[in-house]
């Protein structure tokens, strides 16, 4: 289902093309966003492996694992943030994001999903 889901977002930003004006507000009002069903379809299939990866993990370590893992999450979100705010801050990367990001981005988590699902032996069950 998401990589349907994802596979469904990438033809339809592939369709749309780059033309450096247009407002983004305006181009969502005419589409009319994600429905209901697309929003929680994808959060069931993103919330279904935190629940089975991670319980687990939390009910076996003790308090001092816990903190460990929230400061190594905490650490590595602002990792992220900053990164993001840097790269997207660039001239000439905003520009190729603003004018590819929409298709760019379905098209790497598809593949990171794929890569999962293929490391993982998922096809050979």
């Amino acid at each position: 289902m998401p990589l349907a889901l994802g596979l469904k977002a990438a033809r339809q930003a592939w369709k749309d093309h780059c033309d450096g004006g247009a407002d983004e507000e305006e181009d969502q009002a005419k589409e009319g966003g994600p429905s209901p069903l697309e929003v929680a379809a994808v959060t069931f299939a993103n919330g279904g492996d935190n629940i089975g990866v991670y319980v687990p993990v939390f009910a076996t370590v003790g308090v001092g694992g816990m903190s460990v893992y929230a400061v190594v999450f905490l650490t590595l979100v602002a990792v992220w943030c900053f990164a993001g705010r840097f790269f997207a801050t660039r001239p000439v990367i905003a520009k190729a994001l603003a004018c590819w990001g929409h298709i760019l981005l379905p098209l790497v988590l598809t593949a990171i999903g794929l890569l999962i699902l293929i490391e993982g032996g998922a096809f050979g069950l």
